[in-house]
């Protein structure tokens, strides 16, 4: 099942948070537009969360993983802690300088600052 959403051949795998704020939505759509450009593949960040062995296995056996929390929060990031997942490429968006808010209209140069931060990654 894990196989309809996640690595195929790009063995960099992309997790997102897609929190509800501005920045959570960057957050998924870097994802996506990263995936669309080749840079690596979005994987399901629900199915960790929500303890599926598959998707949880294929976390932890994966070449190269990036991680994009929104905020500090670090839901992304707990995730994959609770689930004894190692990450080193790790972004906040708010770090970036991005104010957190609740405006859905995404800022198209926002989303390349997160696109260019996670290509340096």
């Amino acid at each position: 099942m894990s196989e309809d959403c996640c690595c195929s051949n790009n063995n960099t795998m992309i997790l997102a948070c897609s929190g509800g704020s501005n920045v959570g939505q960057l957050s998924n759509q870097a994802a996506i537009d990263l995936t669309q450009e080749g840079f690596g593949k979005m994987f399901c960040l629900a199915g960790i969360g929500g303890q599926l062995s598959g998707f949880v296995q294929s976390a932890k056996d994966v070449d190269k993983l990036v991680v994009i929390d929104g905020c500090s929060v670090g839901c992304a990031k707990a995730i994959l802690e609770k689930n004894g997942i190692k990450n080193k490429n790790y972004i906040v968006i708010t770090d970036l300088g991005i104010e957190k808010n609740k405006d859905f209209n995404l800022n198209p140069a926002d989303l390349e600052i997160v696109k260019i931060e996670v290509k340096k990654g």
